[in-house]
């Protein structure tokens, strides 16, 4: 089964270099970086807001847990939103996604 996790990040290049390194790790196959978002949020008892760059990472289900306790290593906030879950994936995705849990070929591209 494949996977996604959501993320977004304090500006692109962190994203860019994060998902990188994921990528090297063979943690994920995928990231997708978006552009600037406002974000409105609760925090310590307080309303706050933000620009942050929202990206999607696409990895293989078998390697979620593994992606999202690396991810929260790697991430510059003290307590990242980070949501991940098991998804549905078309047969060419599933089997690129599932190289990654097997090592094959693609994995780590």
């Amino acid at each position: 089964m494949s996977a996604l996790v959501y993320c977004p990040f304090p500006d692109a290049e962190t994203a860019q270099r994060i998902g990188g390194q994921l990528l090297d790790e063979g943690l994920i196959a995928c990231i997708n970086i978006g552009s600037s978002i406002t974000s409105l949020f609760a925090w310590d008892g307080e309303r706050g807001s933000a620009e942050e760059i929202p990206a999607l990472l696409k990895t293989d289900a078998a390697l979620l847990e593994q992606a999202i306790a690396r991810l929260e290593t790697l991430h510059p906030y003290d307590s990242p939103a980070i949501l991940g879950w098991p998804c549905q994936a078309g047969a060419a995705t599933r089997g690129w996604l599932g190289e990654l849990a097997t090592g094959g070929r693609n994995a780590g591209k």
